[in-house]
């Protein structure tokens, strides 16, 4: 898959003040971008336009993917894996489970003990996540994330609650992607320790 992002003049307004005007980069296929500021300058509304849950006040996302431009916010959410600042993890359902409905919702098939040695799951497979720690609902955040096959991947503070290891994991997970082809576009305070672009944005005044 032929892959690149636009965005052009893009504006957003929250509460009847502007977070950011005339913002304009682009991505292409196998790159990650990281996403930079201080708090309250719009990272996690970028993303979430990016995605389509958020409309932009002005200006143009678009998503070339195949030879085809997909631009409208419903169409382009096909393409998106979503790697929220919460972690959506469900509290009575064992980690095996949550990988299984995941993989079942994308149409994937799975090697379930694979994905769950690969994020480091192997010991937590049949433990009910309300007995996971913040890092470790992460982890399973982390690998429902790869079993989307979602080339573009919008990550809010992926490394938020994760350890050493953890956060190395997240840094070899979007190299991988970015090798396949994918794109990353992470909102981050801290260094995501791949190759990447910075995007930094700064408060209005």
């Amino acid at each position: 898959m032929t892959l690149a992002l636009e965005v052009r003049d893009l504006a957003c307004i929250r509460g009847q003040r502007a977070l950011f005007r005339g913002l304009n980069f682009s991505v292409a296929a196998g790159r990650a971008v990281s996403l930079e500021g201080p708090n309250g300058v719009g990272k996690t509304s970028l993303l979430r336009m990016l995605a389509g849950f958020l409309r932009p006040a002005s200006g143009m996302i678009r998503l070339r993917t195949n030879g085809a431009e997909v631009s409208e916010a419903e169409d382009r959410g096909k393409f998106v894996g979503w790697f929220a600042h919460q972690d959506g993890v469900k509290a009575q359902l064992s980690v095996r489970e949550q990988l299984d409905f995941y993989a079942r919702l994308h149409g994937r098939s799975y090697d379930p003990p694979a994905v769950m040695a690969k994020f480091g799951l192997s010991a937590l497979a049949e433990l009910p996540g309300l007995y996971l720690s913040a890092g470790q609902k992460r982890r399973v955040a982390l690998a429902r994330l790869h079993l989307s096959a979602r080339p573009l991947w919008l990550l809010d503070e992926p490394l938020a609650a994760l350890d050493t290891a953890g956060k190395k994991l997240v840094a070899e997970t979007i190299t991988t992607h970015c090798a396949e082809g994918g794109i990353v576009v992470a909102a981050t305070h801290d260094p995501l320790n791949v190759d990447c672009e910075k995007l930094v944005l700064e408060r209005m005044s």
